[in-house]
């Protein structure tokens, strides 16, 4: 048991480390509102002008559904390829299965500009393609599947053979076990993965810099090309609060929906 001065302690820590991630956070929330154009604390007035501005930028909106959009094809590959390797590596054996996984997990653990980099050259040298939409959904599925991957595998891990077992010895076939037992037990750890797939994908701006070419922007690449101009600061600003409270959705829903697998109904 920890004594009553260690338990204060603690309770002191966490919240300097709270206020630390969060404090940021409550600042751009705040500049959001702010009647000055400059980023500042304390606010100097109050003002629903730039929510307005964000509203009708054509930017802003044209970016948004290109972010979405890659962000639902790149976690839909990753999802099939994500969870088709980890049951392979899973629920079988053979030779190199280590090595698999390794180098499945591998593009998470590589910084982002490298990745960027081998992409391009791949694309614009070895392939000759023109680099646009299609080329950020592969670049952005080469690191989802990574998410989905480890979700899946840990979730296989976790769960072992014996159900699936049982069922065929009842007289199941192979996707009847899949469809009745196995997919039900692993429907959450696929659903938050694909959310975090989504998230990751979302937020990415280095390996999209390097696989969007000229005339393709996402809503990071866009954030970063108005963050320092003066008219177009607080927009950013709205954006950048609306994001930070759109984020708790897929974190809540991911630990929602990726709970145990026993509470699993099957």
């Amino acid at each position: 048991m920890l004594s009553p001065t260690l338990r204060r302690l603690v309770r002191i820590w966490t919240l300097f480390v709270l206020v630390f991630l969060y404090a940021p956070l409550l600042l751009v929330v705040l500049n959001a509102f702010n009647s000055s154009k400059t980023f500042a604390f304390p606010p100097s007035g109050f003002t629903l002008r730039w929510w307005a501005d964000a509203w009708a930028s054509d930017g802003m909106w044209h970016s948004l559904a290109n972010s979405v959009v890659v962000g639902v094809c790149a976690t839909a590959l990753a999802l099939l390829l994500g969870s088709m390797a980890a049951f392979a590596v899973q629920r079988y054996e053979f030779f190199g299965r280590q090595t698999i996984s390794f180098l499945v997990v591998l593009p998470i653990t590589l910084p982002g500009i490298v990745t960027g980099i081998a992409l391009n050259a791949t694309f614009t040298s070895a392939l000759g393609m023109t680099l646009g939409l299609a080329t950020v959904i592969v670049g952005h599925a080469t690191f989802c599947i990574v998410i989905v991957f480890n979700n899946t595998q840990a979730r296989l891990r976790r769960l072992g053979t014996g159900l699936e077992d049982a069922s065929a010895d009842l007289g199941a076939s192979g996707w009847q076990t899949f469809r009745y037992v196995t997919f039900p037990m692993m429907r959450g750890a696929l659903v938050a993965g694909a959310i975090l797939a989504f998230a990751l994908s979302f937020d990415e701006i280095v390996v999209t810099t390097f696989t969007a070419g000229p005339t393709v922007q996402t809503l990071p690449i866009w954030i970063f090309g108005n963050l320092f101009r003066p008219n177009q600061a607080p927009v950013i600003n709205v954006v950048a609060a609306t994001l930070t409270v759109l984020a708790i959705i897929p974190v809540w829903l991911a630990q929602r929906f990726g709970g145990d697998p026993a509470s699993t109904r099957v």
